[in-house]
């Protein structure tokens, strides 16, 4: 499959960029910056930007022949960014990427979204951060409905408390050394761990699933 993948030069992107490389998928990781790995070619965009993102995707890189989109690209805490950044940069640039990459795509193929606990249980700290995912949550469902008729499918993942840098980023020290603690599990989860769940939504071997939020959260509830 040929398949494009928004943050994959983040920890969690590169872990599911490597997955699908390795199930001989042909990425292309659409990114502001390179990754410091080599994991997959690389298509500088800024999402944001709905004519960038359109230009990018349809520079003869991605498109015509695009069967995934994987949206892993966010921000988190509302302290390093605006509201305005916040916003564009985890919901509205997903609005973007599909007004440009749906329109290309054929019957049977996919679309993985990426939302978060924070949809269903929100910190306070991090309110813009999870109204975005609340969002992205009700965009993959809503999104679901309306492309079953063309054959696409679109689901989400839910990460819960997932060890990468952009936890560093959103919480004090205090609260980073017990982080994932509260789960049923006892630990935070890593990057690692969540690349599967990507593969199988964004594959034939989940073709009877959509507008599903799949969630990784060491056993905290979605709902």
């Amino acid at each position: 499959m040929k398949i494009a993948v928004t943050g994959g030069s983040g920890k969690a992107g590169r872990a599911v960029v490597r997955d699908l490389r390795e199930h001989g998928h042909d990425v292309l990781n659409v990114d502001r910056v390179p990754s410091h790995e080599d994991t997959a070619p690389y298509l500088p965009a800024d999402l944001t930007d709905y004519g960038q993102t359109l230009e990018a995707l349809s520079g003869g890189h991605v498109l015509p022949g695009i069967e995934a989109v994987v949206h892993l690209a966010a921000i988190p805490a509302p302290d390093k960014a605006t509201q305005d950044v916040v916003f564009r940069t985890n919901i509205i640039s997903m609005f973007h990427l599909c007004q440009a990459a749906v329109p290309k795509m054929e019957p049977g193929s996919t679309i993985v979204n990426t939302t978060s606990i924070q949809a269903a249980q929100p910190s306070p700290q991090l309110l813009h951060y999870a109204a975005t995912k609340g969002a992205i949550s009700t965009f993959t469902k809503g999104l679901a409905q309306e492309l079953a008729e063309q054959g696409i499918r679109v689901n989400a993942v839910a990460p819960g408390p997932i060890w990468t840098p952009l936890v560093i980023m959103s919480f004090p020290a205090e609260k980073n050394a017990e982080f994932g603690a509260d789960t049923p599990l006892g630990r935070p989860g890593q990057p690692g761990e969540l690349a599967p769940i990507y593969v199988f939504l964004a594959t034939e071997a989940s073709q009877y699933i959509s507008g599903e939020v799949i969630g990784a959260t060491g056993g905290k509830p979605l709902h």
